[in-house]
């Protein structure tokens, strides 16, 4: 098989299962997310087979996916993101900002808002008002029909007041 051939089977499992993700059908969302990757490992079948992973609550699972992505694709935002994100849920709240930094400069990320909306979620739960504004206004700004941080913004406001 060609690395071409590989590529695009590869990405029929991807869409399979992100398909089945979607509809609740994890555990063979799983299976064709692995299948992906043993026929073509991308950072994005890593990410989102650690994405399915946090849909169950393994985070711990979801995180070694990601890092697997980092290390397929270094420039890829998502798995960043994910990592902060996973952790915030783990209430691992100082190694999250790191990882979501890092997810703000990432050279391939078509979602920017999502780690600033978290960053500023970090600095919400410790009480850093002005951070987290910070960080939710850049959410904003690089995504400005985000709900989640349009409501944060406007919530933080209102605190102000």
């Amino acid at each position: 098989m060609t690395e071409g051939e590989a590529k695009k089977i590869a990405q029929e499992h991807f869409k399979k299962a992100y398909e089945l993700q979607m509809s609740g059908e994890l555990q063979d969302a799983i299976e064709e997310y692995k299948r992906s990757i043993e026929i073509f490992p991308t950072a994005e079948a890593y990410t989102f087979l650690g994405w399915t992973y946090s849909f169950e609550g393994r985070y711990d699972d979801a995180i070694r996916e990601c890092e697997e992505a980092i290390k397929v694709d270094p420039d890829f935002g998502n798995p960043y993101n994910d990592i902060g994100a996973y952790l915030i849920e783990k209430g691992r709240l100082d190694e999250a900002v790191d990882w979501l930094k890092k997810a703000t400069v990432a050279k391939r990320y078509d979602s920017y808002c999502y780690p600033h909306y978290n960053l500023g979620r970090v600095y919400e739960y410790r009480g850093n008002w002005r951070e987290a504004m910070k960080c939710y206004q850049d959410s904003v700004e690089a995504n400005p029909k985000y709900t989640l941080a349009l409501k944060a913004v406007n919530r933080l406001k209102a605190l102000f007041n």
